[in-house]
């Protein structure tokens, strides 16, 4: 389901340039900070970093990436 959203000219104009730079489209950039964000106010203790890894692990999981995780 698609819903138009306004957002403001400033976030419009940093994420064509952050867009750029990981070759996102302006609304896939906007998507990405909206589910970090959602993601670091639901899990206040994690850092950027780990909340990267695992979006990256779910989207794995999404395309059928499975592996073992190896302890140590």
């Amino acid at each position: 389901m698609t819903t138009a959203v306004r957002v403001s000219g400033e976030l419009v104009k940093e994420a064509k340039i952050y867009s750029k730079i990981d070759k996102r489209s302006i609304t896939g950039q906007i998507e990405h900070w909206a589910r970090i964000g959602k993601c670091a106010e639901e899990n206040p203790d994690l850092t950027y970093s780990l909340i990267k890894e695992i979006l990256i692990g779910v989207a794995e999981l999404d395309q059928g990436e499975l592996s073992e995780y190896k302890f140590g």
